[in-house]
């Protein structure tokens, strides 16, 4: 298969940098790799010489030498295939493991990245980081610790034998005895069958981190980045383990056609040399000079195809390095302190927000959210609804302006301390492939089983899940793909009742559910609004008629507030948006949700 071209790269800072941060702590392992690249060059070396020796004795009838040459070609052949195994094992147990370190690393950026970072790809694009590019640079890295080294060292033994050797001899014939077919097939079997299990892995990982990054918004949310890490650690480990196993397997091959490509010559040497005819130096010469001849054609060849390689991981790793260097744009300043509650209060203060220099989101926004109390937020698509719940959480942060909780800058506050106190139930509902007590428990990490279960039963849940085959052990499947709906969304619920978080925000949390399973989610959510201060979107006027405070949004502006009534009086945007969801064009709702009850405990 053709390589595809690729611009070129320098690529020596790049593998410096590599050195520096990955490779430098694997220096004891990587020396003993260089020694035994020694080894295999010297005996590479060693082996026309050895040649040449051995059919000058022939030349001469020594019976000594007759006799020791067979045992020194495999005792020679031997120590370097055993050189060579032992390189291979070195170098890919370096070479997994930086691999592993550095998907590692590079899967902790992404998910501390701004939303705003990972939304210039798609996942999938990002997923592609960790398989297409790591191969070109796994791929560099070992031919760079085995094929560079080991051929440059091997050039330069077999040269000096050439230099010493008489350099016009020719050589006409080569033995070649494929003895150790049966072993060789035995490991391509078992190298089969780990490949095999190893691409299965990588599917899975694959599909994991997939998740996980569309997930960004919730693991964000419900500080969940370090369950996600360890998670996808293990992930690595493991494939790192079988890539390991791979890589044994196929280390074993080396030794074996090495060992036997000896016993073969031993025997070529044993057989011919008692025809050997008398005459000075001429055969031994000759079969010398060719044999280290042929063993230089293979690392020129090696080296000259090495530039393609380089050049491949030289772009991967430019791409690596260029995401790693991005620093998250949303970070705490170093004297932040922990976000003082004292009720809740939300002020939007002259807010001003861009996703791009020529894309406004949000115009001039000032709001103030009462401790306790319910504001909807009501209007088209993309008047900036969820702009403005996502300020909130500091998901993005404002372009001009503030948003304060309490009378604090949150930007002032520490994140974990702000999201702690903040929990969103959306109608783009993230569960990971995990059980539905671990999905539950994200909401407050250590919680106890029974405070899951208390949680899932005031999320309407609690039925649902007993009935199921495995109850709160049940796995919800790839993005809870097992569940319904109605239940995913519950779970959801049940997840914002375990954090109890005194700031709630809803994004359309029912839109896309059936009568009976909104009935069951808007009944959950009116005991979850209970005393705290709650940001809503709705597209559905119906749901929010009871809110405090209905706000009407267009074009990233606000436009018109109050009371239900009061608007629907006012004849102005929310009247026009009342009349056409009545006309039907808007989707209207059968099961308004009633005002949140003061006397509920939260």
């Amino acid at each position: 298969m053709a390589r595809r071209a690729l611009p070129k790269t320098d690529i020596l800072p790049l593998l410096a940098r590599v050195w520096r941060i990955w490779l430098r702590p694997h220096r004891a392992t990587l020396a003993v790799v260089l020694v035994l690249i020694a080894i295999v060059g010297a005996a590479t070396g060693l082996y026309p010489t050895l040649i040449k020796l051995a059919f000058d004795a022939f030349d001469k009838k020594d019976l000594a030498a007759l006799a020791y040459a067979p045992i020194i070609v495999i005792a020679i052949t031997s120590i370097r295939g055993f050189a060579l195994f032992g390189q291979t094992v070195l170098t890919n147990r370096v070479v997994t493991r930086v691999e592993a370190d550095m998907q590692a690393a590079l899967y902790g950026h992404l998910i501390d990245s701004d939303l705003a970072q990972l939304g210039r790809e798609s996942p999938a694009a990002f997923t592609q980081r960790f398989t297409t590019d790591f191969a070109f640079i796994k791929e560099a890295l070992t031919r760079i610790s085995t094929v560079l080294l080991r051929d440059i060292a091997m050039l330069i033994a077999l040269v000096a034998a050439l230099l010493w050797m008489d350099p016009v001899l020719t050589l006409v014939a080569g033995v070649v005895v494929p003895f150790v077919a049966g072993p060789i097939g035995r490991v391509g079997k078992k190298l089969r069958r780990v490949s095999t299990s190893t691409q299965e892995r990588m599917g899975l990982t694959a599909s994991l981190i997939t998740e996980s990054l569309q997930g960004a918004r919730i693991a964000k949310t419900y500080a969940l980045e370090g369950y996600l890490k360890g998670r996808a650690e293990g992930a690595f480990e493991e494939v790192r383990r079988l890539k390991m196993k791979a890589a044994n397997a196929r280390g074993r091959l080396d030794p074996l056609l090495e060992i036997g490509g000896g016993f073969a010559v031993a025997a070529v040497l044993a057989l011919v040399g008692q025809r050997v005819t008398s005459g000075d130096r001429t055969v031994g010469d000759f079969t010398g000079y060719v044999t280290a001849l042929l063993l230089a054609s293979q690392p020129i060849r090696t080296l000259g195809s090495l530039n393609a390689i380089l050049q491949e991981a030289g772009a991967a790793l430019q791409r690596y390095f260029a995401l790693m260097d991005e620093a998250p744009q949303i970070r705490e300043p170093a004297d932040a302190r922990p976000l003082r509650m004292a009720g809740g209060e939300i002020r939007f203060t002259d807010v001003r927000f861009r996703y791009r220099a020529d894309a406004p989101a949000l115009e001039g926004i000032d709001l103030t959210v009462p401790a306790g109390a319910t504001v909807a937020l009501v209007g088209r698509s993309g008047s900036g609804k969820s702009s403005l719940l996502n300020l909130v959480p500091r998901l993005y942060d404002v372009t001009e302006g503030a948003v304060s909780i309490d009378g604090q800058d949150i930007r002032s506050v520490t994140l974990g301390s702000l999201r702690a106190a903040v929990a969103v139930v959306s109608q783009d509902i993230v569960l990971f492939d995990d059980t539905i007590a671990a999905n539950i428990g994200f909401g407050r990490p250590g919680a106890s089983r029974a405070e899951i279960e208390a949680a899932a039963e005031a999320a309407a849940a609690h039925g649902f899940i007993s009935r199921l085959p495995e109850g709160y052990d049940f796995a919800v499947g790839p993005s809870g793909g097992r569940l319904s709906g109605g239940e995913r969304q519950r779970i959801s619920l049940a997840r914002a009742f375990l954090k109890d978080a005194p700031i709630l925000l809803l994004d359309e949390a029912t839109s896309a559910l059936d009568s009976e399973s909104e009935r069951l989610v808007q009944s959950a959510l009116l005991r979850l609004m209970a005393g705290r201060t709650t940001l809503v979107i709705a597209h559905r006027l119906s749901t929010v008629r009871n809110a405090d405070r209905i706000v009407v949004m267009e074009a990233g502006r606000i436009v018109e507030s109050g009371t239900h009534d009061a608007l629907l009086a006012s004849g102005e945007a929310y009247a026009r948006l009342h009349r056409m969801q009545r006309s039907g064009d808007f989707e209207d709702a059968d099961h308004p949700v009633p005002a949140p009850e003061a006397g509920l405990a939260r």
